[in-house]
């Protein structure tokens, strides 16, 4: 007696949600989130708007699903860089400079994805703050690091990971960041985390 191969149910279903997302950032880059409908994204899949409302009950579900995965890219440079065995020092640099030039290809290079995030940001969803506790846990750990092995000056870690993401938030906020680029009075980010380093040290 033959036995069919049995059908992973939860992966099936993953499988699907991330065909949606992928169509959905697809169609997201070509007409702009404000003009992409479901309908468009059910198109892009050859699949009815019912089967995606059978996924994300709106656009907005899957917009906050996209972003998430797209700061979940974020996070895991960020994670990566924490975990490796260079000095504090040194790791709050990399980190800095990392999530800039994220910011920069990821958020600003293509319009329609700045649009994206923006949205996001506007509405103040809590996928946007998840993110950001997360981050500053990871920067929290590696000042606490820095203090143990005597780089920085002893303190609260976890106010001094507010305090440094402040001092650089320029560098990582996508609209501040493309407010920022074209100015030359504006603190370059050598300069900005130089700064906020000397600032651990005290």
């Amino acid at each position: 007696m033959n036995h069919m191969p049995e059908i992973d149910v939860e992966e099936a279903r993953r499988d699907t949600a991330t065909r949606i997302l992928d169509a959905a950032e697809r169609t997201f880059r070509h007409y702009g989130y404000s003009k992409t409908t479901v309908a468009d994204i059910a198109g892009e899949l050859g699949m009815s708007t019912a089967n995606i409302y059978r996924f994300f009950g709106s656009k907005v579900e899957i917009h906050q699903a996209l972003c998430a995965r797209m700061l979940a890219t974020c996070y895991k440079q960020a994670y990566d860089t924490r975990h490796s065995l260079d000095s504090a020092e040194m790791r709050l640099r990399r980190y800095v400079e990392e999530q800039h030039r994220w910011t920069v290809e990821t958020m600003l290079d293509e319009h329609k994805v700045h649009e994206m995030i923006i949205v996001a940001i506007e509405r103040d969803w809590q996928v946007i703050e998840r993110h950001i506790d997360s981050i500053q846990d990871l920067v929290a750990e590696i000042i606490k690091e820095g203090i143990a092995t005597g780089e920085f000056a002893e303190q609260d870690p976890i106010a001094a990971a507010r305090c440094f993401g402040a001092a650089t938030v320029s560098l990582c906020h996508p609209q501040m960041v493309a407010q920022c680029m074209a100015k030359e009075n504006r603190a370059t980010a050598s300069e900005l985390v130089d700064f906020a380093i000397r600032a651990l040290k005290r």
